[in-house]
């Protein structure tokens, strides 16, 4: 999504961070208080480095993330920025004498991996270590088990740092660590350390709605309360080796990142890399300070007084961090937005969350929202659209095929996703393993089902006079016999009304029989002793006409989306539904023809004027109607309306811009969606194509971009 667009709280923080980092390594309260700088720095400044860690498992570590491509993107930059740094401080590392150590490739070695070539840089390899064991736990176990094992490995870190103390009073635990602490100088690394940071931050990423501001604060100052009265007591009986890892630094860093959340505002991309900087240089100027402090004979006023000394370096660094920053803005490679190069699909994800509001207040009580996720979303496209309902709290999916499930379930959607269609059972075994609810519809496919000996989870499908899949309403024994199958256990029980959109007095006289066989159906179950499960019979037009009925789910697919299947659709219920998606195309030519000169193919243009046409790169093959051509639509460009003119072709079409006086190339059209004050609708340009809306928009083809905005 747009996270790193939003969150301004977490890059206003890095900068803090940052500078408790360089707080760690000059100890700025020192030549005052021994104890007062142990407070800064090492209870106070130890929030800085988890707080990088949750931050960068919030941007890469994500139960909705199927692929490893952000997990390579993540290690490669890290790797880049480790190698600049280790280069970066050869001079340093050859003045202290480094490379003259004996067993050198073996320290070399460790501290690439493990300790970092100078003492601030154990951070990096750290992060690419955590940040892989965290994303395959997540990724193979979820949230909970992930969380678990990171949490062994934190404790184990534990008594290895801030409670070695106990630790080494227990010879097998002593032999233990002492074996460790030949691999690595420290337990604050990426096994021990680094990982649970990462699945914390990404489980707040997935759960990023469920604390609110108050509470935050108030968890924060309590744990991070506790982490002071652990950290002072840890110090006092001198049971620290180290002083990274506290037991309540976990739950501290965790209300402090919700209650960085609730600050979100514009994008401030150029903290992240001034605080990088200023992490990777400080050391340096560390350096540079005592010399120039050596040179002119100023120890006392720049190195003695450490808080002057450690302002001095804050500022310094900072500077050039901020004349880095700039420098690299200037020359660095332009990015070009290849999304928006051709023609894509914008999809509004604040306009879908206002319609699972509105749809859930007009539902009954208890009555629980299916989004109906087919067909990639009715065009919408399945991945992000599914995560973020999921996101916002709905938990029910109905898709069409075993494939299209399957797929949600390596989306990271949780909740019942039941398959609609028809689903071979020879795949029994599939819908077992992902956990997915198959439709039975009719008796001899439920035995068939059954012998394939899986347990698989399922909603019987009841025809009530569609005729199309299901059992027949009035055979209760067969739907009964299906309840007592062996390996099939039976959750949902559901029809479709057919003629639900319709208000014409036939089609509500049939909805209502409809409705009553299949309520009859239920009754003659219970009869037969048979408990009924979670019950379904609306889908949008079900709600929107028909909104009395009292059922367990409502499937919500078009609806949904925020449009209706024609625009002269007549609806019981009137609901500010918004539409969700916008069909967009770049203007790549202008062409000026003469009057009587053709354009396109069968030359189904002819020019009665000298006009101005525009090619837009989008055709038939990205599902916009090719019986669209000539006329028959329009497109939106500077907000004014321009005819359809000639044959749409499989990749290109052309409109009339003629009286468009600001246009130029890389204008946007709008097919379908606003533009300033009008507005294309999807039903209307369905109903130009002699087509409905559902069909329209699921056929949007998959080789058009898709832009998510908030």
């Amino acid at each position: 999504m747009t996270k790193q667009e939003t969150y301004s709280g977490i890059d206003y923080f890095r900068m803090i961070a940052a500078v408790l980092i360089v707080a760690i390594h000059t100890s700025p309260l020192a030549s005052f208080s021994a104890t007062g700088d142990f407070i800064f720095t090492r209870i106070i400044a130890r929030v800085a480095v988890p707080f990088f860690l949750v931050t960068s498992g919030f941007f890469l570590i994500s139960r909705y993330s199927y692929n490893a491509d952000k997990l390579r993107k993540f290690i490669k930059k890290t790797a880049l920025i480790y190698a600049a740094a280790i280069v970066i401080y050869i001079p340093i590392n050859i003045y202290n004498g480094y490379f003259s150590e004996d067993n050198l490739l073996p320290k070399i070695i460790k501290d690439i991996v493990f300790d970092g070539t100078l003492y601030h840089l154990w951070y990096l390899p750290a992060a690419i270590v955590g940040a892989v064991i965290a994303w395959y736990l997540v990724k193979q176990w979820a949230y909970r088990k992930a969380f678990a094992v990171t949490l062994v490995l934190y404790i184990v870190g534990l008594f290895g740092d801030s409670y070695y103390g106990i630790a080494e009073n227990i010879p097998s635990l002593n032999s233990f660590y002492h074996l460790i602490f030949q691999v690595s100088d420290y337990t604050r690394n990426g096994i021990f350390f680094a990982p649970i940071f990462f699945v914390l931050g990404g489980y707040i990423s997935d759960n990023k709605d469920k604390l609110s501001f108050k509470k935050s604060i108030i968890g924060f100052t309590t744990c991070f309360s506790l982490m002071f009265a652990e950290a002072l007591t840890l110090h006092r009986f001198e049971l620290q080796r180290h002083d990274s890892m506290y037991v309540f630094l976990l739950p501290s860093i965790c209300f402090l990142f919700y209650f960085l959340m609730h600050f979100k505002g514009k994008n401030r991309a150029q903290l992240r890399t001034i605080s990088l900087i200023i992490y990777i240089i400080h050391p340096f100027v560390i350096v540079l300070i005592r010399l120039f402090a050596k040179i002119t004979h100023l120890q006392n006023a720049l190195m003695e007084n450490s808080l002057i000394h450690y302002l001095l370096v804050c500022i310094i660094s900072a500077g050039l961090g901020l004349a880095l920053t700039a420098i690299w803005n200037i020359y660095k490679p332009k990015k070009h937005n290849t999304d928006k190069d051709r023609a894509y699909l914008e999809i509004d994800l604040k306009n879908l969350e206002h319609n699972v509001r509105v749809l859930k207040n007009a539902m009954p009580p208890h009555c629980e929202l299916m989004a109906v996720a087919k067909a990639e979303c009715y065009g919408h496209g399945m991945y992000g659209t599914t995560v973020y309902l999921n996101q916002i709290g709905v938990s029910a999916f109905a898709v069409a095929t075993i494939d299209e499930g399957i797929r949600l379930r390596k989306y990271g959607i949780s909740g019942e996703i039941l398959i609609m269609g028809y689903t071979s059972p020879m795949r029994a075994k599939e819908l077992c393993k992902y956990k997915l609810t198959q439709t039975l519809i009719d008796y001899e496919y439920s035995l068939r089902l059954d012998e394939q000996g899986y347990k698989v989870t399922a909603h019987i499908k009841v025809d009530t006079g569609m005729h199309r899949l299901g059992f027949d309403a009035d055979d209760t024994k067969e739907i009964v016999t299906a309840f007592s199958l062996k390996n099939i256990e039976i959750t949902g029980i559901f029809t479709h009304l057919c003629s639900a959109d319709s208000r014409a007095e036939e089609d509500v006289d049939f909805t209502r029989k409809q409705i009553g066989k299949f309520y009859n159906s239920l009754d003659n179950l219970r009869k037969s002793g048979i408990r009924i499960p979670k019950v379904h019979i609306q889908s949008s037009y079900g709600l929107l006409n028909y909104p009395e009925i009292k059922s367990d789910y409502v499937r919500a697919g078009i609806a949904l989306y925020g449009v209706l299947s024609s625009p002269n659709d007549e609806t019981k219920l009137k609901l500010d539904l918004r539409p969700v998606l916008s069909l967009k195309a770049r203007v790549v030519l202008l062409r000026k023809i003469r009057k009587g000169e053709t354009v396109g193919y069968s030359r189904a243009f002819t020019a009665s004027r000298d006009s101005l046409i525009a090619i837009l790169p989008i055709g038939y093959a990205d599902g916009f109607p090719r019986n669209l051509s000539c006329g028959k639509s329009i497109v939106l460009i500077c907000g004014q309306k321009a005819p359809i003119i000639g044959k749409i072709c499989m990749d290109q079409l052309a409109v009339d811009v003629t009286d468009i006086s600001n246009i130029k190339i890389g204008s946007i059209a709008t097919l379908i969606g606003k533009d300033e004050n009008d507005e294309i609708a999807a039903p209307t340009v369905a109903e130009n194509s002699e087509s409905i809306t559902n069909e329209l928009l699921s056929r949007m083809g998959r080789r058009l971009n898709i832009i998510y905005k908030m």
